[in-house]
């Protein structure tokens, strides 16, 4: 008799397999490459793309998690080609990521001659009325720009604000999101705003006998469907910056737009204004939405001013019953040489 003969072995299942899950790694960390690499190219091009690249450039920073994971899947498929993709994407984004530089040591344009304290505030349909009329007797800013404040908002500011303190208020727009206010201590004079689906007054401020231009910002949000509404609405924000470039002037409140979006940069660039928070070192600290814990979220709520300000301070304060963090900038007005 023959001894019984052994079949010969084949590639077990496990083998089989392994080519599988090398071809699913590769894909997952170019399909994880996708985003950032847009998200990059449109900032670097200086452009802000189209859906879904508008709304990620809000959250660029943390396209590095997505990139990272890239990194480390291509590592593990042994991908020099895929490695390469994910170590340039992670450098790119990395360099838009990083803080913004500060100007708390630029010189200033001449003596002082104010120091004013300027709160903006999202109260979100006018649900965080309350909690902004406890922050504002408890900061005592000198203005006050307000957004999503409806009839019942301006009211109850009225009422809780002493009239003493404001004495010198403008209320626009209507019902829900549509409202806006502004608070001041010091004289305002009413002044064309900007046009807008959603009210963003103007005004002049006496500041110790100096004119203040004051613009209050509430763009349309860019919803995919509003895209082209959240641009031209931008757009005018940066026409209004353009005309007031020679005069000191202010403009607040929820841009609905980061320092990452191009158009956002525009309205800068156009009227050599400066982001006041980035100026005293927090350009990055999310203001939207509050319910994040820190550091996620987006900076979408600004306070920018011309030359004629230096930055004291900025800081980030919770409201009860908005989606927004308010942002007090401390500034001091200089009188021109």
């Amino acid at each position: 008799m023959h001894p019984a003969s052994s079949p010969v072995p084949g590639p077990t299942a496990a083998a089989a397999s392994r080519p599988a899950r090398g071809r699913a790694v590769v894909w997952a960390a170019g399909l994880l490459l996708v985003p950032p690499t847009a998200v990059v190219a449109c900032r670097a091009a200086d452009r802000d793309g189209i859906t879904p690249v508008i709304q990620l450039l809000a959250f660029l920073p943390w396209l590095l998690v997505p990139a990272g994971l890239a990194l480390l899947l291509a590592l593990l498929g042994r991908r020099p080609l895929l490695v390469a993709w994910a170590v340039a994407v992670l450098a790119v984004t990395g360099w838009y990521a990083r803080p913004y530089d500060t100007g708390l040591a630029d010189r200033p344009p001449g003596p002082v001659v104010a120091r004013v304290d300027v709160l903006t505030a999202n109260v979100q349909y006018g649900w965080a009325t309350e909690a902004l009329i406890e922050a504002v007797r408890r900061e005592r800013p000198g203005i006050v720009f307000v957004q999503e404040c409806p009839r019942s908002c301006v009211l109850a500011l009225a009422r809780g604000v002493p009239r003493a303190d404001y004495p010198h208020r403008l209320a626009a727009g209507g019902e829900g999101a549509a409202g806006s206010a502004l608070l001041s201590r010091y004289p305002l004079e009413p002044a064309d705003g900007v046009s807008s689906a959603l009210a963003m007054p103007g005004a002049t401020a006496d500041v110790e006998g100096r004119p203040v231009d004051l613009q209050l910002a509430h763009p349309l949000p860019p919803v995919p469907s509003a895209v082209g509404d959240w641009r031209r609405e931008l757009g005018r924000l940066g026409t209004w910056a353009a005309s007031h470039r020679d005069r000191p002037a202010l403009i607040a409140g929820d841009f609905n737009a980061t320092g990452d979006h191009a158009a956002f940069r525009r309205i800068l660039d156009r009227g050599g204004l400066r982001d006041g928070a980035a100026l005293a070192g927090a350009a990055r600290t999310p203001s939207w939405p509050a319910r994040l814990p820190r550091p996620l979220g987006a900076q979408i709520d600004h306070v920018l001013v011309g030359d004629a300000f230096s930055v004291r301070s900025a800081r980030f304060l919770d409201l009860s019953g908005t989606d927004h963090r308010a942002l007090l900038v401390s500034l001091e007005l200089h009188g021109m040489r």
